[in-house]
């Protein structure tokens, strides 16, 4: 019989419950909760980027909203250039527009990932909170480049007319949409765990506790913290593609301090190192946005209540008060 812990029992069940979602809200006659499940699984997956940054590397990284905003607009640009027929690029060669999901996906995590190395190979000099403020710096840097560029809509952001397609599913079903993103957060979730639990997860850890003892056994840190910074990336960048295709819309807010911030919060409030330390935080997100966001305009700051609460008595976010401490086999 197989001895599995309270924390795997626990994802199994939200597992099943997001599966049948759809099934549900379609019973109740609710087919905006469909669209707020999708928005639970795009932001679980942006934050499973940052998840295996912070809480398998260590790595406080408060600009992660760049990964998200350059998915975002990766997404935006090749869809705007295929609703208006005109080629991204004329020289050297032409590039056209696309509205093919599976291609604007690839551009995005190449885009983020490249990306995520250029801030990584500057920013991984450094700890702490300098490590902190530099990635913050960065994605500010990219957030005023965007609103200081009018050709896609600047601050006022930039409008997608048509959903973009997938091979043999209608997009445009909130449903199908929905199941989309949630086979991604199950790919990420699948790939945080694969990392974690390889030899190089392993490094990571031991980088994360002490550096010196690793680089003695020949193996650089550095090397090791940029290869999961820009892998990092590269999901939140996918997550900020799927976002901007749920909205059919991009605005340089998805690359603002916020943004990086609502990242945080959802690893933080289910979990860190937490495999669904991410869902579970979004869930309680989404929940409490839609439930106290209609009574009060500051539903934040109870938000704000709960996230102090957990940092201070819960180390183990959600997941650790319903699953008690993390096994380590």
């Amino acid at each position: 019989m197989l001895n599995l812990s309270r924390e795997t029992y626990l994802n199994i069940f939200i597992s099943l419950g997001l599966l049948v979602f759809p099934f549900i809200a379609t019973a109740m006659d609710e087919p905006f909760y469909i669209t707020l499940a999708t928005r639970v699984a795009i932001l679980s997956l942006a934050a499973v980027g940052l998840n295996l940054a912070l809480g398998t590397g260590g790595l406080v990284s408060f600009g992660h909203a760049a990964f998200f905003g350059i998915g975002g607009y990766a997404m935006g640009i090749l869809a705007s250039h295929a609703q208006t027929y005109t080629p991204i690029f004329t020289w050297p060669f032409v590039i056209e527009g696309t509205n093919q999901m599976l291609i604007i996906w690839l551009v995005a995590i190449v885009m983020s990932g490249i990306a995520a190395l250029f801030i990584g190979l500057l920013s991984l000099r450094t700890s702490g909170v300098y490590f902190i403020m530099i990635t913050l710096a960065f994605a500010q840097m990219i957030y005023y480049f965007m609103i200081s560029w009018p050709t896609y809509g600047g601050e006022d952001g930039l409008s997608i007319y048509v959903r973009n397609q997938f091979p043999g599913v209608n997009t445009l079903d909130p449903a199908s949409f929905f199941y989309i993103c949630l086979v991604l957060m199950f790919a990420g979730l699948g790939l945080s765990a694969m990392i974690k639990n390889s030899r190089f997860g392993a490094a990571l850890q031991a980088a994360r506790q002490n550096e010196e003892r690793l680089a003695a056994t020949g193996i650089r840190p550095f090397n090791i913290k940029l290869t999961a910074f820009v892998i990092s990336g590269m999901i939140t960048g996918l997550a900020g593609a799927l976002m901007a295709d749920l909205n059919r819309f991009i605005s340089p807010s998805m690359l603002s301090w916020h943004m990086s911030g609502e990242i945080m919060v959802l690893v933080i409030l289910g979990g860190v190192g937490r495999l669904y330390g991410p869902v579970v935080g979004a869930l309680i997100y989404i929940i409490f946005e839609f439930i106290f966001g209609g009574m009060t305009d500051y539903w934040q700051f109870y938000l704000g209540l709960i996230l102090l609460g957990v940092v201070l008595f819960a180390r183990g976010g959600a997941i650790g008060l319903l699953a008690g401490k993390a096994r380590h086999d």
